[in-house]
């Protein structure tokens, strides 16, 4: 396979074929959060307060699952835009390897402190008895993620963004056809709850691998995992952490972020606390085509980068920002329009569709400008510049939004939260214009 496509196709053209199918993978991977949440929600409003409270760890391990694997990405781009490609197979070979002991750590880790997080944020027996059940299964299968996503990596790398949209689609379809089975029950198969929910989010993920080893086993690529590549390469995994790390920490601000603000939103309401629940699902519906369109961009901009074809790396990125914003600008007028629908969704309580009505009217404010930093951060990663990008996710996650809310809330109730979202996307954006330029013009 001839992967010097990345440098040769007009830059429209490339871009549209590399982040399309990541785009539909992502909107299905939202509709996906979205539906699972909806079922989630039938049983009672505990569980969706139970799924808000375990949201934070779990979205720390697929933070470390696709933050490495961004690394994986990188270090894979680069090399091949340089003409290296046995560096490219170590690169994948190790970044598989390093994933898989992630998962094994990370699913021990991640079972043994759930039951004392969630005592931190209720002491609701009902409560924590659901959310360790939902969290213990997820995470039960976090070894399964982490391989899952690291294909899903490579593959990108290599341009095969297809492969990875069925795979994605494939796994979120079988979630979403045995979510109604495996929650309410069918036929012989019990009604298991909450459950359920988890057991169906694991086997949508084996089935994601399995599609991954069918294609890995059955074609060519320009990169295999090989045995002779395991060597030990400290420099090469120095490297891939030093681009994963940062990215992990981007991708885990987030869970740190919502820790935070359901601690000061409980201190008003539980209601609140299923709000930013909520609405962190409904997001997914937005940011995840987004990110898609960055998701394409990212291998683009490496392999041009290693070929040093500068000027298409500047087209790529100006291309991505505008696709993007146009996604945020939809999302914002959709938020506006049908706040109190959306809610309705999730929840019949008439307190928590009204404080998530103004929620999403209030936050949508930011999601145009939101753009800046969320293009300019996956470009960084892109081009190898982690710690860079680490630096706008800072900004975006706490230096500017947790003092914010915490100092809107004393003058605004709970509604001053909401404040701070869109607040810091601007203030991001600035500091976003300001590294990306500066990071760039380094480099050449």
């Amino acid at each position: 396979m001839n992967e010097t496509f990345m440098k040769e196709k007009p830059v429209l053209p490339l871009l549209l074929s590399m982040a399309l199918p990541n785009v539909v993978s992502m909107l299905v991977n939202s509709l996906y959060n979205i539906v699972d949440s909806l079922f989630v929600a039938r049983i009672s409003e505990d569980a969706m307060t139970a799924l808000s409270l375990v949201f934070p760890i779990q979205n720390f391990s697929n933070a470390i699952a696709i933050g490495f694997g961004i690394g994986i990405n990188a270090m894979i781009a680069l090399y091949l835009g340089a003409g290296d490609r046995e560096k490219a197979e170590t690169a994948a070979t190790h970044g598989f390897v390093l994933s898989l002991v992630h998962g094994v750590v990370m699913m021990a880790v991640s079972i043994a402190i759930m039951p004392g997080f969630l005592r931190r944020f209720t002491q609701d027996e009902t409560l924590i008895a659901a959310g360790i059940t939902y969290s213990t299964i997820v995470f039960l299968f976090l070894v399964v993620n982490m391989v899952s996503l690291a294909f899903e990596k490579i593959f990108q790398a290599v341009g095969r963004m297809k492969v990875s949209m069925v795979a994605l689609i494939t796994g979120c379809v079988c979630n979403i056809l045995l979510d109604p089975v495996l929650i309410f029950g069918l036929g012989p198969v019990p009604a298991m709850g909450i459950a359920g929910a988890a057991l169906a989010t694991g086997i949508g993920q084996v089935l994601s691998v399995v599609v991954y080893l069918v294609v890995y086993l059955r074609t060519e690529l320009p990169v295999r995992l090989r045995r002779s590549c395991l060597r030990p390469d400290a420099a090469l995994d120095g490297r891939l952490y030093a681009i994963g790390i940062p990215a992990i920490l981007n991708l885990a601000l987030p869970s740190l972020l919502v820790t935070f603000l359901n601690g000061l939103l409980a201190a008003f309401s539980q209601s609140y606390v299923v709000v930013l629940g909520i609405y962190y699902k409904l997001q997914t519906f937005l940011y995840l085509p987004a990110n898609g369109f960055v998701q394409g961009m990212r291998p683009l901009i490496g392999y041009n980068y290693g070929a040093r074809e500068h000027a298409r790396v500047k087209k790529l990125f100006q291309l991505t920002l505008l696709m993007s914003a146009a996604i945020m600008a939809a999302g914002t007028v959709i938020c506006q329009v049908a706040s109190g629908q959306l809610m309705g969704l999730f929840t019949q309580n008439p307190e928590t569709i009204a404080a998530g009505q103004t929620a999403l009217r209030i936050i949508s404010i930011g999601f145009v400008i939101s753009a800046v930093s969320t293009t300019a951060s996956g470009a960084l990663e892109g081009l190898g510049k982690g710690t860079e990008s680490l630096v706008i996710s800072l900004c975006r996650y706490v230096v500017f939004i947790m003092p914010l809310a915490a100092l809107l809330c004393n003058w605004l109730g709970a509604d001053g939260a909401w404040h701070a979202f869109w607040l810091t996307e601007v203030l991001a954006a600035v500091v976003s214009g300001i590294v990306y330029r500066r990071a760039v013009t380094h480099k050449k």
